[in-house]
């Protein structure tokens, strides 16, 4: 999990992502449009390999792009992965067959690919029979019978250098299985969830044999004396997995488990060179069977026990050299998450132990937030699995805890939350479990990751549930996540109208029943800052009937000055759009907004807004549709209010950018207007001068400034707080 979650990448990673995203560019296409590296560029053997692993994890690997590996002068590739990649068999001949591969991964490979054709393909290069050392094909069709029948007398044994072969979770039999194990050098042999009936066939590579893994093997029929009879013969072995589904109910194991008791048991004569043993999900197991392996067998250095009830054995604790995989301590449950990676049935039984373990953990602890989220990229599509999972992030990354997380891993830690949610959108747990993950200022805010795809995911959920404390929480993870996307994201938000109408949908709500709470507040917020410099959003929030909803607000609300305020400072945005204004041109909704910004006793921020408003309908004297008085009432009431205005300590407000401000501080315009623009400027300025001092001078607002200063007709209260504006530049640009 490096690349996703630790450090920065590497120059060459670097590189063949470059390269993953410029195949297009860099490629011309065949007549039957694979591609075909443009550029006589020939990569080093392991570069070459990095990228086909890199295009397989990207998902980019298909017919089409694998076509560039057909030049085995330009990538010679050695260890090959097209694992879960949707690639036909034409495809895998054209590309992957004529290389000397030593290892292939072709495991959970759509497109109709099968075993046959995969190993008919190897088979036919020559070099490939002797080269090829490990091959795995978990997942896949064998469709043996087509190689029987059709191609001759070709098989496993065909590719005579095969050290390791997995083969889990495939139509494998006992004829296959015969085959396999005529394989000369064959040391490792993975067989779990396959049909064979006996494991007999695997006394002809007993000379060789030194790992065997056998999970699951629910159609094996031996009785459990000649199952034993058939290990005590495999001398080499060192590693024996023979761990059960124990949440499977289709066979009862009887005779497994009894081999497994006497192998307990017995002497360590049988399978004497063994140093690892697996029997996890075996439930007839006991804990003086363990003491009796553990005692006899010092040089064992791990025994897979998890969902056995013996884990606790007390036997295992003066083994400090042994591994174990239980569910007895935090070291037992951790060596599970990594070794049962693939293993769905283990890795929800350690999922649910570690929520138990971090209930109330107080150090961060990102070694086990990568085992989490490793387990949840392995299994994304499983409920269980991602539903113990998310409620583990949670504990994992509450606020104090989070802020000691390297930001890569979190980055990685969203992605997946979001895509657990993206999965389940009906699974009411999942999606609460993201949301109290998500719902931290520091992640929201300090953490790299997609906010479209958050917001959306988010506003989806919250369309079709009211739950009370998951709708506070979704609408506050949409506002804050909106208040942190760049112009350009915003951009991309706006313009989906459905997100605008859920946000309008949850003011209305709480407009009804007159309730100010933070659910309010986030969903005002929100709102406020999509239409900010966004005329699409602006135009989006009138055609959803915002201003109608906003207006009953501003009247429900009248005592509440942070409701004001943030539906105030959204009218100051729809003010702003020249092409938007004749849609505020409302009598009763001016003289309301005039009301606001005269009452002495309100607070500041309250009547700023009010006069942001005014200030941006008032500098339009050839739009202002109204009478003709109101309008010079609202220019002369902006000076004399703004006048009475004191400083501001507390943030109030922010500004991507200045331009909104251009028009208002032309020398033509009045001076209320022209007051309220320095003022505001001046406020921003004074409270965060390296910011916004920077942004004057990048925006050219410095030189409108002083040739407004300048002119004849400007007020001198507005040339005074240009002066302190200039003053606060000045001394800005003094410091750097």
């Amino acid at each position: 999990m490096k690349p996703d979650t630790e450090g920065p990448l590497s120059l060459c990673e670097l590189c063949l992502a470059q390269v993953c995203l410029s195949l297009d560019t860099l490629c011309t296409r065949r007549p039957d449009h694979s591609l075909c590296l443009s550029i006589p560029t020939v990569f080093p053997q392991e570069i070459a390999d990095q990228l086909l692993h890199l295009m397989s994890k990207k998902g980019i690997l298909n017919d089409s792009t694998a076509g560039i590996f057909r030049d085995c002068k330009q990538f010679r590739l050695r260890r090959a992965t097209i694992r879960s990649c949707t690639i036909s068999t034409d495809a895998f001949r054209l590309a992957l067959c004529p290389h000397r591969l030593q290892e292939l991964d072709a495991s959970w490979v759509s497109g109709g690919l099968t075993g046959a054709d995969i190993i008919s393909g190897l088979v036919s290069n020559l070099e490939c029979r002797k080269s090829l050392q490990r091959l795995s094909l978990n997942g896949l069709c064998l469709d043996w019978s087509t190689l029987k029948n059709e191609r001759g007398c070709i098989g496993f044994s065909s590719l005579q250098g095969v050290r390791t072969l997995c083969l889990a979770n495939t139509d494998l039999n006992d004829e296959v299985l015969e085959d396999i194990c005529a394989l000369p050098q064959l040391e490792m042999l993975d067989i779990s969830c396959c049909a064979v009936s006996t494991l007999t066939p695997l006394l002809q590579c007993k000379n060789s044999l030194k790992s065997l893994i056998a999970h699951r093997l629910r159609q094996l029929d031996m009785s459990s004396s000649r199952l034993l009879s058939v290990l005590t013969q495999l001398q080499c072995v060192r590693h024996l997995d023979f761990s059960d589904d124990h949440l499977s109910e289709d066979s009862d194991g009887s005779s497994t488990d009894e081999m497994v008791r006497q192998l307990l048991e017995g002497s360590p004569q049988v399978l004497p060179s063994l140093v690892s043993l697996d029997i996890s999900g075996r439930k007839r197991i006991s804990e003086t069977a363990v003491r009796a392996f553990v005692e006899a067998r010092s040089g064992v250095v791990f025994l897979g026990l998890m969902a056995t009830s013996v884990s606790s054995c007390d036997a295992l604790e003066k083994c400090k050299n042994l591994k174990v995989t239980g569910e007895a301590n935090e070291s037992q449950v951790c060596e599970a998450l990594r070794r049962y990676r693939d293993r769905e049935c283990f890795i929800r039984e350690a999922l649910v132990h570690l929520y138990n373990l971090t209930t109330d953990i107080d150090k961060p602890r990102p070694d086990l937030l990568k085992l989490v989220l490793s387990v949840m990229q392995s299994h994304p599509s499983s409920l269980h699995v991602q539903l113990v999972a998310t409620a583990c992030v949670f504990h994992l990354t509450t606020q104090s805890l989070c802020e000691a997380m390297p930001l890569p891993l979190l980055s990685c830690t969203v992605t997946q939350l979001l895509l657990a949610m993206d999965t389940f959108p009906s699974n009411t747990q999942v999606q609460k479990n993201c949301l109290l993950a998500l719902c931290s200022d520091f992640i929201l805010q300090e953490v790299p990751f997609d906010k479209y795809v958050a917001v959306s995911l988010v506003i989806t959920w919250l369309s079709s549930h009211e739950d009370p404390t998951l709708q506070r929480m979704a609408v506050a993870v949409i506002s804050i996540i909106i208040s942190k996307m760049s112009s350009e994201e915003t951009a991309q938000l706006s313009k989906d109208v459905s997100i605008m109408k859920q946000l309008l949908t949850v003011v209305q709500q709480k407009a009804m029943v007159g309730v100010v709470d933070s659910t309010l507040k986030f969903a005002l917020s929100a709102l406020w800052n999509l239409t900010d410099e966004m005329p699409s959003a602006a135009r989006n929030f009138l055609d959803c009937l915002g201003l109608e909803l906003y207006e009953e607000v501003l009247e429900t609300f009248c005592t509440e000055p942070s409701v004001q305020q943030k539906v105030l400072g959204l009218l100051n945005n729809l003010a702003e759009v020249e092409d938007l204004q004749s849609d505020l041109m409302d009598e009763d909704l001016l003289e309301h907004v005039l009301s606001l910004l005269q009452d002495g006793q309100l607070d500041v921020g309250v009547r700023y807004f009010a006069g942001g408003v005014l200030a941006h309908l008032a500098s339009r004297p050839k739009a202002w549709t109204l009478d003709e008085e109101l309008r010079t009432t609202t220019i002369s009431q902006l000076h004399s209010s703004i006048m009475t205005w004191s400083h501001l300590e507390r943030e109030m407000v922010s500004y991507r950018s200045f331009q909104p401000f251009y028009p208002l501080l032309q020398t033509s315009q009045p001076s209320g207007v022209q007051l309220w623009a320095v003022w505001a400027i001046h406020l921003v300025c004074s409270q965060n001068t390296a910011h916004y001092c920077s942004m004057l001078e990048l925006e050219g607002v410095t030189e409108l400034l002083k040739a407004l200063a300048a002119h004849s007709e400007t007020h001198h209260d507005v040339k005074e707080m240009i002066d302190s504006i200039l003053s606060l530049v000045e001394r800005r640009l003094s410091e750097d």
